[in-house]
């Protein structure tokens, strides 16, 4: 299972006013996803490895979605792009980490992601493979910064210190992608419903 005490994690989970969904591979998680957005709706994305190993927005035009996803736009139209993906239907993307007590935690560079997720969209949906889970926040800070951090600049083919060395060093770098830190700890009032589709599998970074 996603993690050990699982019924007592998703019902700590829908005190702070998610709505969780449980699959036991991406493709269930797919097709969870798939039954929550409407045919013709909007959907927008924010950077995600999840995203792209499961070909979401491929996958979401095929049922006559509108997606909004900057990693397929080119360099020009980026900015509008993800304008466009904040004012979606739905948002859709991974954390970088969730912690036994239901907060969510992601560190980002530019800081649609993150910002997306608190304002803007009519609804949120995040993915949460189950290497994201970690039992207290000083281990899921420490799994972000030693992993995803350092992986999405090598992805990146950046220059920074943790592109070479493996982990973050707080550096001063001006190619620094860990600018915004965020932790939600509820299901933002802006957003009319924040749905969690928590993974047996792991996923992304």
């Amino acid at each position: 299972m996603f993690c050990e005490d699982y019924d007592s994690f998703i019902s700590l989970l829908s005190r702070r006013n998610y709505t969780v969904h449980t699959a036991k591979d991406g493709a269930q998680a797919r097709d969870i996803l798939f039954s929550l957005i409407p045919d013709g709706s909007t959907a927008g994305f924010g950077g995600s490895m999840t995203a792209k190993e499961l070909c979401l927005a491929e996958a979401l035009r095929h049922k006559g979605c509108t997606t909004y996803f900057h990693w397929e736009a080119p360099a020009a139209q980026r900015g509008d792009v993800t304008r466009k993906a904040a004012q979606a239907d739905w948002f859709i993307a991974s954390a970088n980490g969730i912690t036994r007590t239901g907060k969510i935690v992601n560190i980002d560079g530019t800081g649609n992601r993150v910002a997306s997720m608190i304002f803007g969209p009519k609804n949120v949906a995040l993915i949460i493979g189950k290497n994201k889970f970690a039992e207290t926040m000083d281990e899921c800070m420490d799994r972000i910064k030693a992993v995803a951090c350092a992986k999405n600049a090598q992805r990146l083919g950046l220059s920074t210190p943790c592109a070479v060395a493996g982990r973050c060093v707080d550096c001063f770098s001006k190619e620094r992608i860990c600018s915004v830190t965020t932790i939600i700890e509820a299901k933002p009032g802006a957003i009319s419903e924040m749905h969690l589709i928590l993974v047996d599998e792991a996923l992304g970074y």
